[in-house]
């Protein structure tokens, strides 16, 4: 195991040379003239400003331009962009998988954490914010528990708005494409009052028929239709230069009809699957998703000579209302039945922060967090016919869980940046949290239409105390370049499940999820080229999983896992007119220690959902005149999945997905169409499978549609 992180950082050490031209490349010409630089980047990465070239961890950052160029308008397709992370969009949330780390299945936590605005989104449903009024994204590749918290065991998705002027600013555009998508955007900002008081608000509508017929007598004929509406707004008040207060509000209320895919009964191949059966398919039972979020946020910040206290408040409030196909089948025993999910989670954040003012010299930054969060999970079930052991028929049953679950994290965190000398740089940091969950849970087993008392009750409470450190030490090769070796540790809370039919609530609990990260990396630039490269090893212990016996789902842990690679983005202007970018990832990661039960191990299996490699690619070309236009490819290479019916690992191939690009812009008008899977590669994104049926969700379709925006 120690060899094998040894190697891994002596490669990078050789990668590094070979790709770094002689040092007077970077500082002076052959004429000892300063090379012209690449505009810095400033990041907020480390919750203080500092050049992004600077800041020890691997970072990708899009701006706006960047963003509206690829077509990116939410979170999903933000992902695809980044090495080694992939989402799965589905009718159970966006799963989001990085650097071999999963979604954990009752705690609906991913391994990658949105923040906006100071408000963190964290679970798989409602995985999603609204870039309507963007300046940059920063993704932080790597665990970020420190400054983060408890749950951003694999990176963070750190987005940061605009600041309001005082004339007002705006945009307005307008999308249409195939399968009637259609698409509004909108934002703007400006002063009510000059200097002192600002206001913002912004909005997206999305709604898309989709690619999938239901050709089931009596049923919609969509199959797989949604829709989106995303609203958010705030008020920034600033009466003078060292205090602030901003409110902010947003909405965001999403409905999902269907799957992107379709079930075959157990007992299938993996291979039977084909797209052209998905689009159509027989669904007997409608399945629609709604999930409404609110969320409030206050962040107040005041800056004093030499340090500045700040304070984020937080509330949120999300509600889901689920109802499934019960095997996502017609024509089966099952016809009419369905599944069921439904909940409503409330929580609250609050932290306190307080950091230095200073742009050099030593920096730091240290606070106090506290969170509290209510879960009510419920109906939660599905229905079936029951049948016993001599087909005798009994009837359609329900079988529902009933649970109400909280959560209450303390926590206090530091972190500092210490110049040594004039080109090293040292940064200590860590996380120190304490964390108690408790449930009371309810399970039945009744005939559909009855009530009746639970057959099978459990209540726990379990608490966790954690040390998160993290170290780095980064080295100036030049101004423009700089080298860094990190370590730091990560995080993902136990639980309970919330599905359980028999055993204590010890049985019934799974241990929190840990992660040992270590990098070694270089960023810099050079006349017109941008680069940066990681490579990284994590030991992953405690590993969540996720397991079905029967029709009951349960999260459990396997003993270990590792994941090592690499992660390559390039970026060069070859003319004033032509940008090159690209981006590759290279990934194993296996489970170490997995017993699965039964007498069969999974040690040395690759840990599902996680490719072998993704890789990215655009040409992007803007004229004076006005005409712009983008080819961009992306790639993903085999990835396992989880076949738990016959417990064992099937693979989907690797493929490949171009998207182009073409527009002109007048004034502060902007005409553009796109087309999105040019070749209309078909693929696999997502599998399961139990004793009763495999499901499996597609890419999507070749699509193309135009757009047209304006800003004012």
């Amino acid at each position: 195991m120690y060899r094998k992180k040894i190697l891994l950082l002596f490669s990078l050490y050789l990668c590094c040379r070979l790709l770094l031209p002689a040092a007077p490349l970077w500082a002076e010409d052959s004429e000892n003239k300063a090379v012209a630089k690449v505009e810095s980047i400033t990041v907020t990465a480390n919750k203080i400003e500092e050049d992004l070239q600077k800041v020890p961890q691997s970072i990708t950052v899009m701006d706006e331009i960047i963003l509206e160029e690829k077509g990116i308008t939410d979170i999903p397709d933000l992902i695809k962009e980044i090495p080694n992370m992939a989402a799965e969009e589905g009718v159970h949330g966006n799963a989001v998988s990085f650097r071999g780390l999963n979604p954990s299945m009752f705690t609906n936590k991913n391994p990658v954490v949105i923040y906006i605005d100071g408000v963190p989104i964290i679970d798989r449903y409602g995985f999603d914010a609204s870039l309507a009024n963007v300046e940059r994204v920063e993704v932080l590749r790597g665990p970020q528990g420190t400054l983060y918290g408890k749950d951003a065991i694999g990176g963070v998705i750190n987005i940061v708005t605009k600041e309001p002027e005082n004339s007002w600013h705006g945009m307005i555009g307008a999308e249409y494409g195939s399968d009637d998508y259609m698409q509004g955007i909108f934002n703007m900002n400006g002063s009510l009052m000059e200097n002192t008081l600002y206001m913002g608000i912004n909005g997206k509508y999305e709604q898309d028929d989709g690619w999938i017929d239901n050709p089931y007598p009596g049923s919609n004929s969509v199959g797989n239709e949604s829709d989106q509406q995303q609203l958010s707004g705030y008020l920034l008040y600033t009466p003078t230069e060292r205090f602030s207060a901003r409110l902010t509000l947003s909405m965001d209320n999403q409905t999902d009809s269907g799957t992107n895919g379709y079930a075959l009964p157990a007992g299938h191949n993996f291979s039977d699957f084909n797209r052209d059966d998905a689009e159509k398919s027989a669904f007997d039972v409608p399945t629609e998703v709604g999930i409404d979020c609110f969320s409030q946020s206050l962040y107040l910040s005041y800056a004093f000579d030499s340090i500045t206290l700040t304070s984020t408040t937080t509330h949120k409030r999300q509600d889901i209302e689920g109802d499934y196909d019960a095997d996502y089948q017609a024509y089966t025993l099952y016809d009419g039945l369905k599944q069921y999910n439904y909940s409503e989670t409330e929580s609250y954040t609050q932290e306190l922060r307080i950091s230095s003012n200073k742009k050099n010299g030593i920096r730091w930054v240290a606070g106090l967090y506290l969170d509290s969060e209510d879960h009510e999970q419920g109906p939660y079930g599905m229905q079936y016919p029951y049948y016993d052991n001599s087909g005798t028929f009994y009837g359609n049953f329900d079988y529902n869980a009933e649970s109400d679950s909280d959560s209450t994290t303390y926590a206090a965190f530091g972190q500092a940046m210490v110049p040594i000398g004039k080109r090293f740089e040292l940064t200590l940091g860590g996380r120190y949290q304490h964390i108690d969950k408790e449930i009371d849970l309810d399970m039945y087993s009744l005939p559909v239409g009855t009530t009746g008392a639970p057959y099978f009750s459990f209540a726990g409470e379990k608490d966790w105390d954690v040390f998160l450190p993290k170290a780095a030490i980064s080295y100036g090769l030049s101004d423009n370049w700089h080298t860094y070796v990190s370590y730091s540790q990560g995080y993902m809370p136990g639980g309970f499940n919330y599905f359980a039919s028999s055993g204590s609530a010890e049985n019934n609990s799974f241990e929190p999820q840990k992660s040992t990260n270590y990098e070694l990396g270089i960023k810099g630039n050079v006349k017109k080229l941008r680069m940066g490269a990681t490579l990284f090893y994590m030991d992953i212990q405690d590993v969540h999983v996720y397991k079905a016996y029967g029709v009951n789902y349960y999260t459990d842990n396997a003993d270990s896992g590792h994941s090592q690679g690499i992660e390559l983005e390039l970026a060069y202007q070859l003319t004033d007119t032509i940008e090159l970018t690209g981006s590759i990832g290279f990934i194993e990661a296996e489970y170490d220690s997995y017993d699965a039960g039964d007498g069969i191990s999974f040690d040395g299996q690759d840990i599902e959902n996680t490719p072998s490699y993704t890789a990215t690619a655009g040409v992007s070309y803007r004229h004076p005149s006005g005409l712009y236009g983008r080819i961009d490819m992306r790639a993903k290479g085999e990835t396992a999945f989880y076949d738990d019916a016959d417990r064992t690992f099937v693979r989907e191939d690797a493929y490949t997905v171009f998207d182009a690009k073409i527009g002109y812009q007048t004034g502060g008008w902007d005409f553009y169409v796109y087309g999105k899977n040019l070749t209309d590669e078909e693929y696999i994104t997502d599998f399961i499978s139990n004793s009763t049926l495999m499901l499996a969700g597609f890419g999507q379709p070749l699509t193309v549609g135009v757009g047209l925006r304006y800003r004012f």
